[in-house]
């Protein structure tokens, strides 16, 4: 039978099969030869024509320094000798195709291709990081727009997470099986057009759906982004740029609160066809907020798959060009268009793929059943790689990564919430500390024209009044309260309430003092004429800036933490990184017990995310580097679902004690973080480990 692969020459060698491209190998193991294609004498001359070889003497030979070269050359060497030390003792040998590969990626360089990735993928994580921050940003301007109730507040809040968790699982899943970069496109299409549509949507049932399944396609960036990044990385640059990467993530949250900030309070930004279409200017924000994913499914059409996933897949033809490709581009932007990609052998992966899709001849059965058989093999597939994870060998690793993911999510995203909750309760309580109190006062035959605002009114009377000329009534509340022959037009109210309170003969015309507003009242020959029902914006009183201040100063608070950890990730190693800094966090949080002002709170938030930023970002990497390729992109998955799962949990819990308890919020993140960090302890140190 005919090789599938035109330019290949299968080959059998030492029990693996290897994948040859032109002329073989110089038996150095590796499969590289001095020259590809091969030159004759004087195309060598002329590739090298006018370099003196004085001229090209290396700098530093002088002090001592070794070529960088020769220090790859002694890495390779020393792997070799203990391969062959650990042959000689009769233990297993090491597979051959990630030893062949991290050489490769050495020969390839860090460069030009890399970097142009590294904005790419990064576009898309900063695309997870705005989707956390949406619902948050636009709900005070929602839940008016569209009448929502405290239950369907609660909701829309999580959905957004619900819909991410099984996006992680999803798509993670399916990049083992379908590519990386394919199933980054239709994760990040399917985000960009619900997160269009959720603009629109005038509904909450529609809203809440669109949602969701945006959460669903922005799910799969940060598993596929890490997982795909790092096939593309060699050892020694892995923990340092995978680091860099996490920095988009506070990018988005950057983005997403100036963007806010920007658009939200210009309430005069929408249009409105007839009464039914209302398009307010957080539905403009909404749409601008899913232009980082957008910028990234553009970018991801000019970016190749990655060769490791295309070798696990038995792809060596497309592999090998697309390494070629990252070899080339990366020394002609270095100035060295004559260097020639040598590679000439290919290793297979020792464990065959034995769970190739199963194809139906096109003679049997219909399009539609082929199709179906197809989509059920992906499942099994899918879901047996899934399964695998909990194998012998991965087992106890797996369960302490779940833990530590778990514990981390549910401190962080559970104090994202409860901190700019936390603020709001306390301004709430200086704000009521402030309040006016009149009792029994009698105000007869007096024009109200003027704003009521922060007041409580007990056992008054209010005879012949008018309440009118656009005024404004603002967290008032009239208790025991008589109101005769009183007029009510043009009002608007936001937090008052008629409690206990004897009305007659009085009309209220085109307000919005409806049927919620009135508590226990009695009613007596009362008038309502063109009640505004339903509700209506204020953005005044919604639009605080410290919404947005809260979320800008957080997310800018990271970026010491990323730094830190990106130049230390390779020096202190993956383990120390995340202990040391969810302990620290741990101490950060313990420290909210002495927060008694908005100022205080706010300054321990941005010490803890500082301080939490490097075991997010420690944790990513050791995740990447744990498991083998066509594990990788579901080990992933699993665990960033386990970390939404954590956020859901949280964002219930902590936001149900604002303004009960700080106690118990606080003890369960400083539990949960010292925990974590301490189990990180037992996890292997991977700072030195070949990608799998």
């Amino acid at each position: 039978m005919d090789d599938p692969y035109q330019n290949n020459v299968n080959q059998q060698g030492m029990g693996d099969q290897t994948y040859t491209y032109g002329g073989g190998g110089q038996g150095d193991g590796y499969g590289y030869q001095t020259d590809y294609p091969p030159q004759d004498e004087d195309a060598r001359s002329d590739a090298t024509e006018g370099h003196d070889e004085d001229d090209q003497m290396y700098e530093g030979e002088y002090q001592g320094i070794p070529h960088p070269d020769e220090i790859k050359a002694a890495q390779r060497a020393a792997r070799a000798e203990a391969r062959k030390k650990a042959r000689s003792a009769g233990e297993e040998e090491e597979e051959q195709l990630p030893e062949q590969y991290e050489n490769i990626m050495e020969d390839c360089g860090h460069g030009r291709f890399q970097w142009t990735l590294f904005v790419v993928l990064g576009l898309a994580l900063m695309a997870d990081g705005v989707e956390c921050f949406v619902v948050g940003f636009v709900l005070p301007s929602a839940e008016k727009d569209m009448c929502l109730s405290n239950a369907d507040k609660g909701m829309l809040g999580l959905i957004v997470f619900v819909g991410m968790m099984m996006g992680a699982f999803v798509w993670g899943g399916l990049a083992d099986k379908l590519g990386r970069r394919q199933c980054l496109i239709y994760a990040l299409a399917i985000n960009c057009i619900f997160a269009f549509l959720s603009s629109f949507a005038q509904g909450y049932g529609f809203f809440i759906f669109f949602r969701l399944c945006s959460g669903i396609g922005i799910g799969g960036s940060v598993p596929i982004v890490y997982t795909y990044f790092s096939e593309f990385l060699q050892m020694d640059k892995r923990g340092e740029h995978l680091s860099w990467l996490c920095m988009f993530w506070m990018f988005g949250g950057l983005y997403a609160s100036f963007v806010a900030w920007g658009i939200i309070p210009h309430y005069g930004w929408g249009f409105s066809i007839g009464t039914e279409f209302q398009f307010h200017s957080w539905r403009v924000f909404v749409l601008v907020a899913f232009l980082p994913a957008l910028a990234a499914l553009i970018g991801l059409f000019f970016m190749p798959e990655s060769p490791r996933y295309l070798l696990e897949s038995c792809r060596h033809d497309e592999a090998w060009m697309i390494l070629r490709q990252v070899h080339d581009t990366n020394w002609k932007a270095k100035g060295e268009p004559e260097r020639v990609f040598t590679v000439s052998q290919l290793k297979m992966p020792q464990e065959n793929q034995e769970d190739e899709f199963i194809e139906i001849q096109s003679e049997t059965g219909t399009a539609f059943q082929r199709f179906m058989v197809r989509q059920v093999t992906l499942v099994k597939q899918v879901m047996k790689n899934m399964m695998s994870l909990a194998g012998p060998t991965m087992r106890l690793n797996g369960l302490f990564l779940a833990i530590i993911w778990f514990t981390l999510a549910f401190s962080y995203y559970g104090l994202s919430v409860w901190f700019p909750d936390m603020v709001k309760y306390m301004q709430f309580e200086e704000y009521e500390s402030k309040t006016k109190v009149f009792h029994r006062e009698k105000v007869e035959r007096f024009h109200f024209n003027f704003t009521l605002a922060n007041q409580v009114h007990k056992e008054g009377e209010y005879i012949h009044d008018r309440f009118a000329g656009n005024m404004e009534i603002k967290s008032v509340k009239f208790e025991d309260s008589l109101f005769e022959n009183c007029y009510f037009e043009d009002v608007r109210s936001t937090e008052t309430f008629f409690e206990n309170c004897t009305i007659k003969n009085t009309v209220f015309y085109n307000t919005d003092l409806w049927q919620e507003k009135f508590i226990d009242c009695r009613m007596e020959n009362t008038t309502f004429l063109h009640p505004k029902k339903g509700c209506h914006l204020n953005f005044e009183e919604e639009n605080d800036v410290l919404i947005y201040m809260v979320s800008f100063l957080g997310s800018l608070a990271v970026l010491p933490g990323n730094i830190i950890s990106a130049l230390f990730m390779d020096k202190m190693g993956r383990i120390k990184m995340i202990g040391g800094s969810m302990l620290v966090s741990a101490g950060c949080t313990f420290f909210l017990f002495v927060c008694f002002s908005p100022g205080a709170v706010i300054t321990f938030q941005c010490l803890f995310y500082a301080a939490s930023s490097a075991a997010w970002n420690g944790i990513e990497v050791i995740t990447v580097e744990l498991y083998p390729a066509n594990k990788r992109a579901t080990a992933f998955g699993v665990l960033n679902g386990i970390c939404k799962l954590a956020a859901i949990i949280s964002t219930f819990i902590f936001s149900k004690f604002v303004g009960i308890t700080r106690i118990i919020p606080i003890i369960l993140s400083f539990a949960a973080l010292v925990c974590g960090g301490l189990l990180a302890m037992k996890l292997p140190e991977t700072r030195e480990a070949i990608l799998q």
